[in-house]
């Protein structure tokens, strides 16, 4: 179950290392990561007051699934594992040495899947992030050949510093598969498809992965999100 819990963690690389030459210049760079989370709608996150979804994910035997609330202007989360009952309520701004083991694990939970659901965001935000346009390359999965953007994290801090992510993109920039070389590793850690792109208000989301030997799957389910001023959720179409 260890093991488990660190696959399910292995997005959380808030910084990483670039392991490759020739990166862009931080224009560029700036450019590519920002013409694809515009694909999915980063221009009008600001409308965003709350998004709901349900993460789920099946490794060979075992499932995991965990209900999240996200109110991003004030950076507060609302938790409920599985077939629990209990909700759990936090401010991310208030987590620290001092919290609870308990807390930051429900934390460290929150940032992968909130990652997994909103990566195409998450590198626009992040300054840290380097990206490559490296051109068309054969995808991972399947035949045929898709544009390749490679995207690193800096080298130290986080849970798996020196990440790299080559991302394969269609014609409007959306992610179609990727490949994550955990810690800069020459061996692909993991290659799923993103797959199931669905609207839900002004976003556009990957609400399904599959790596290729059907051991590995993960979907968002109840997905929906609130706008300001709204008084009711915007569900998935």
């Amino acid at each position: 179950m260890k093991n488990f819990l660190r696959l399910t963690l292995f997005l959380v690389s808030l910084t990483s290392a670039g392991v490759l030459q020739g990166v862009l210049s931080p224009a560029l760079a700036e450019d590519v990561r920002q013409r694809i989370a515009v694909s999915y709608g980063i221009d009008h996150f600001d409308q965003v007051e709350q998004i709901q979804y349900t993460f789920n994910v099946k490794v060979g035997d075992k499932k995991v699934n965990r209900f999240w609330i996200w109110e991003p202007k004030v950076d507060k989360v609302t938790f409920k594992a599985g077939n629990n009952e209990e909700y759990i309520s936090y401010n991310r701004k208030e987590i620290n040495d001092a919290s609870s083991e308990k807390l930051k694990k429900i934390d460290a939970w929150f940032i992968n899947d909130n990652y997994w659901l909103l990566f195409p965001y998450r590198i626009a935000w992040d300054s840290r992030v380097k990206a490559e346009d490296i051109g068309s390359q054969a995808l991972p999965m399947g035949g045929g050949s898709g544009k390749c953007v490679v995207v690193t994290y800096p080298s130290t801090g986080g849970y798996t510093p020196g990440d790299v992510y080559e991302l394969f993109l269609d014609n409007e920039y959306k992610l179609t598969h990727w490949v994550y070389r955990r810690g800069g590793s020459p061996e692909p850690t993991r290659i799923t498809t993103w797959e199931d792109h669905r609207h839900v208000g002004p976003m556009t989301l990957s609400l399904m992965h599959q790596g290729a030997d059907g051991n590995f799957r993960l979907w968002f389910t109840n997905v929906g999100v609130k706008l300001v001023g709204a008084a009711g959720w915007m569900n998935t179409n």
